[in-house]
């Protein structure tokens, strides 16, 4: 899968919002212009394949990563740095 180049902060970034258990790829996809597969491919990347695993199944089916499966919308912190 092709990735766009991007500078090691905002890969940084990318990493720490996927890593987050609250953030949707919908956010991500809306920030970076990465949308779900290719969020996963970038962590497959730049982790240790024994981290990747790990963040796999604790985010393989949880509601939360997917706006449209979450329960709450509003009155939820966001951040000013994030785009709406």
């Amino acid at each position: 899968m092709k990735l766009p180049d991007l500078d090691p902060q905002t890969i940084d970034r990318i990493l720490e919002m996927a890593w987050e258990d609250r953030t949707p790829f919908e956010a991500i996809e809306l920030q970076f212009g990465l949308d779900e597969k290719q969020t996963i491919a970038l962590m497959r990347r730049e982790m240790k394949a024994s981290s990747f695993r790990m963040w796999r199944k604790r985010v393989s089916g949880r509601s939360t990563k997917h706006a449209a499966k979450r329960e709450f919308v509003a009155g939820r912190f966001r951040s000013d740095n994030q785009k709406s």
